[in-house]
Formats: structure tokens, C-alpha cells, sequence
């Protein structure tokens, strides 16, 4: 009889990424099993391309007001008949859907009642990926193996992009300005590189693409063209990124471009930094006091 087995990650980008390796080690130590992933639709069809997944289920996050969804959820949940339960999410409402799945169904997390929890009072003091390790290890996972990455392979073609080039992430959580180099650094570090800078992000950030543009006419504007396993094509491609503390930087760290991380006081790099063959972070405190020289030395530093 196959083994069901539910993975649940809900968001966002950066934890997304910093979960794969999570994600691999438990596709390992489940090879014949069907694993579902319960993850919110941002990230649905990234899950798809994976190797990981059998089934993805994007409405993984109904609001609490919408009693049709939360209801329809519950009976997804419960009908599925899982086996076992690897919650890494670890959130309050993450662990309410442990009444939804049944108590038959292992669960390792953090849930009251979890068969397998991650029985660590110093949880939250571990960087991301260390945390879910630990979880993992406690539920019986010791194989850890990289996690392949070759399916973030979109199609590049239609950029026309130069031989050589750098990617710049100049944005982060709207609601959370100390989490943003100054866009005029940015600006001066694009101008004074010997190749040009490739900038990324959403909507959100084509103002901030504009004015680095200005400042660097050789700059070229990728925000809101680019989906998330493009960003993981470009990433093998450029010589180097450098990105505030936001999910795109994630992911091209941990697609293989060696990357510098910038952060501020609102978040704790210890924490959550970027993972990948070769990172490196630099923070300000606040952030505009982190000069552009010192940015510099740091790329020098990465080998940028």
C-alpha cells in the first residue's frame, strides 16, 4: 500500500527556497511514497517543475473568514487519508491542521499532540535551515542530500542578454523600507561596474528599475518579465548578484551565483541568511549607513 505523505509550506519566497533542501531529503527518505505539497498559489507552479512533489495543492492558506474555504480545505485534508504529516511551516495556523488531517497521521512539527515534534526550546534561535534539519533529523530523516536544481531552467531567449552581466535586487517587502539598500547606491554601484546590471523584481519595483536605469544607461530592466524559474536560468548565467533580503535573492543564491545578501535591522542574517555555494552578507545599521565602497570590498571578498 503506497504511503501518503503531506508537506506544508505555505510562504514566502525565501523560506520557499530555503526549504528545498528539506523538500529533497524527505522525497529521499520517501522514494515510493506520494507526497502532496499544501503550499499557496505564488508558489504552486515552481513546486510543479520540482522533483519533489507528486501532487501540489495551492489553497493551502484559505482566510479564517472564508468558512467555505477553511471547510473545504479541512474535508481535502481529512478525505486524503495521509500517513504521515513533515509541517514545515511551523506556524500557528500550520499546526491547527493537524485537527483537519486526523490524529492517525504522524506529524512532525510543532503542533500539540505531534508524534514527532521538534522538541527544541531553542528552535527560534536557529538559522532557517539548521531549524528544519534538526525537525527533519528528529523524525527519523539522516539523508541529506543536495538538492538538484537543474529543472529552474526557464527560457532566456527573449531578453537578449550580453555575454556578461550581474544581477541587482533592489527591492524587498514593501512594508518594510529598513529592509532596502538606498536605490541611489544601487545606481552608483551599476555605474561604476565594467558590465552591465540586470535588475529584477515585480511591479513593485519599476520605479526603483528606473532610476538605476538612469544612472547606468547600460542597466537592463527585467522587473515584472521574469517568473521564478527564469530568475534560477539568469542566475547560472550571471558572474555575480547582489540583492537585499528578499526571496529573489534566495533563489539565486541557492540556484549557484555567488551572491552578496544585503541587510538591515529588520532582519538577523544569523537567522536567515541566504544559502548557496557561495554567499556573503554585508548589513547596515541602518541600512543607508552601509557605504558603496564597503559593498564593493564585499563583492571583492565573494571574488565578484
Amino acid at each position: 500500500m503506497t504511503t501518503r505523505i503531506l508537506v506544508i509550506k505555505l510562504a514566502a519566497l525565501g523560506d520557499f527556497v530555503q526549504a528545498f533542501g528539506p523538500f529533497a531529503a524527505i522525497r529521499a527518505h520517501h522514494p515510493g511514497a506520494e507526497i502532496t505539497l499544501l503550499t499557496t498559489r505564488p508558489f504552486a507552479a515552481l513546486a510543479e517543475k520540482s522533483p519533489w512533489f507528486d501532487r501540489v495543492w495551492a489553497d493551502g492558506r484559505p482566510s479564517w473568514g472564508d468558512l467555505r474555504g477553511v471547510a473545504s480545505l479541512a474535508w481535502r485534508l481529512r478525505r486524503a487519508g495521509f500517513d504521515r504529516v513533515y509541517d514545515l511551516q511551523t506556524s500557528s495556523r500550520s499546526s491547527r491542521y493537524r485537527l483537519f488531517v486526523g490524529a492517525r497521521a504522524e506529524w512532525s512539527g510543532i503542533a500539540a499532540g505531534a508524534s514527532h515534534p521538534h522538541a527544541n526550546p531553542r528552535r527560534d534561535a536557529m538559522h532557517t535551515v539548521e531549524r528544519q534539519r534538526e525537525q527533519l533529523e528528529m523524525a527519523g530523516i539522516s539523508a541529506f542530500p543536495p538538492p538538484a536544481l537543474d529543472w529552474l531552467a526557464g527560457d532566456l531567449s527573449s531578453f537578449a542578454l550580453p555575454d556578461e552581466f550581474f544581477l541587482m535586487i533592489p527591492g524587498a517587502s514593501p512594508g518594510r523600507p529598513g529592509k532596502r539598500w538606498p536605490v541611489g547606491h544601487f545606481g552608483d554601484l551599476a555605474a561604476a561596474s565594467d558590465i552591465p546590471a540586470v535588475i529584477l523584481g515585480g511591479p513593485a519595483e519599476k520605479e526603483l528599475a528606473a532610476r538605476i536605469a538612469a544612472a547606468a544607461p547600460s542597466a537592463i530592466d527585467l522587473t515584472s518579465r521574469t517568473d521564478l524559474t527564469q530568475i534560477g536560468a539568469l542566475a547560472r548565467e550571471a558572474r555575480y548578484a547582489i540583492g537585499n533580503d528578499t526571496g529573489p535573492t534566495h533563489l539565486v543564491a541557492a540556484a549557484g551565483c555567488p551572491t552578496l545578501a544585503l541587510f538591515g535591522p529588520e532582519s538577523d542574517p544569523a537567522l536567515c541568511a541566504p544559502r548557496g555555494p557561495a554567499v556573503a552578507v554585508a548589513r547596515g545599521l541602518p541600512m543607508a549607513d552601509l557605504s558603496v565602497e564597503a559593498v564593493r570590498r564585499a563583492l571583492a571578498s565573494l571574488g565578484a
